[in-house]
């Protein structure tokens, strides 16, 4: 691996997680309108400890991202993106 492209820190892999992870569907009400989306376990759980680290319910971070998300993106992908900015950062977005 290039140093450009070396991690200063080292990876983190779960044997919790099989190197493929089922989607699953969940659906969820946003300002009155249900909607759905479609994600790995392994974000969905992440997704569930941000929620708690912030001190929201998972339907309140969800609404936040789908608010603040590119109309062009969806809600799917713009929750993906989420976790991992938040992995990125270190897990400190508020």
């Amino acid at each position: 691996m290039s140093p450009a492209i070396a991690s200063t820190r080292p990876a983190k892999i779960s044997s919790e997680y099989s190197a493929v992870s089922v989607v699953e569907k969940r659906s969820v009400t946003i300002r009155g309108h249900r909607t759905s989306y479609s994600l790995e376990k392994p974000f969905y759980d992440d997704l569930v400890a941000i929620a708690a680290a912030r001190k929201l319910t998972l339907a309140a971070l969800v609404a936040e991202v789908d608010e603040t998300r590119p109309r062009e993106t969806n809600l799917s992908s713009a929750l993906r993106l989420h976790v991992l900015e938040w992995a990125k950062r270190g897990a400190s977005l508020d």
